[in-house]
């Protein structure tokens, strides 16, 4: 989904991986040297087109002033991988505030996670951040989907839906109908509630970063009857979300996003054989669709 590209010989390549926890940019010359890092506030097109472009406009900035360079989106040729494009009006409106860059390229997060892990190889990625889904590139470059419909009614494994289920346990303890122990006092300094009107204010204003912020201690409370039931329940739906892409099982599976170490010891066995090591994150699969965005070439044109 190109915008618009201005060939030129100067001027910088802008990787951008955007979800609901945060914004990570990889900013390179325009051969593609690495030049400098930086991170910022979520750009998931569900918490506003505004806010995305601030985080970033924010976190591009910081690239710059690591790679001690001047700042300007003329400059610029932008691909971003962001979760939300699959809503039309989200990415017309996200398109239609951009600034005035040199060329920008906009796919899902998915596509980028996917084409960075395997190098523009065919496989399969389940990215499990505050969000989840799962792509896959076949031998012809296209990529298909599974998951991936949003918080809450989807985005099964993720963050989000881990939190929202964890804190049913806190609920639970705070009526006592289940007693208190370590994993609900974690939870509750967590939410910052004291009793159970404070958590009701939480709930009312909780979003699926706030969701996401309790997940990590599911991982950490393991052992925990509920937590284990938990982790197996979404253990299967990440193998069931890599055999909807990869029904013969003879593509190899990455895990990616910031939960995926956390989980690969939940792994079903025989999924757990097929799992290797991303080559590379989304911030470098987006890397890519700017370097295409800005020099595209017959046959390989920006998506």
């Amino acid at each position: 989904m190109t915008t618009f590209s201005t060939s030129a010989s100067d001027g910088f390549l802008l990787g951008i991986d955007g979800g609901g926890s945060g914004t990570r940019v990889i900013l390179a010359d325009v051969r593609g040297n690495e030049l400098a890092r930086a991170s910022g506030g979520p750009s998931g097109l569900g918490l506003g087109v505004e806010r995305a472009w601030q985080s970033i406009g924010d976190a591009c900035r910081r690239a710059f002033d690591a790679a001690a360079r001047p700042f300007d989106w003329r400059d610029c040729a932008l691909g971003c991988g962001l979760a939300g494009v699959n809503n039309a009006d989200w990415l017309a409106a996200f398109l239609g505030a951009a600034p005035d860059v040199r060329a920008l390229s906009v796919e899902s997060d998915a596509y980028t996670t996917v084409l960075g892990a395997h190098g523009g190889e065919s496989g399969v990625i389940v990215a499990l951040g505050t969000g989840s889904i799962a792509a896959s590139l076949d031998d012809a470059g296209a990529c298909h989907i599974a998951g991936g419909y949003g918080f809450p009614s989807g985005d099964e494994a993720s963050g989000a839906w881990l939190g929202l289920r964890a804190v049913v346990h806190l609920q639970r303890v705070l009526d006592g109908r289940a007693p208190e122990d370590a994993w609900s006092r974690a939870l509750l300094a967590k939410t910052g509630a004291k009793d159970r009107d404070s958590l009701v204010v939480w709930l009312c204003a909780a979003n699926q970063t706030a969701y996401a912020t309790l997940a990590p201690t599911v991982f950490e409370f393991h052992d925990h009857p509920v937590a284990a039931r938990l982790l197996k329940r979404a253990a299967l739906e990440i193998e069931r979300l890599v055999g909807a892409l990869d029904p013969a099982s003879a593509l190899p599976v990455a895990l990616c996003g910031g939960l995926a170490a956390p989980y690969e010891p939940f792994v079903p066995e025989a999924l757990r054989g097929r799992v290797r090591a991303p080559l590379a994150d989304s911030a470098a699969g987006a890397l890519e669709l700017a370097r295409r965005a800005a020099f595209p070439v017959a046959g390989n044109p920006a998506r």
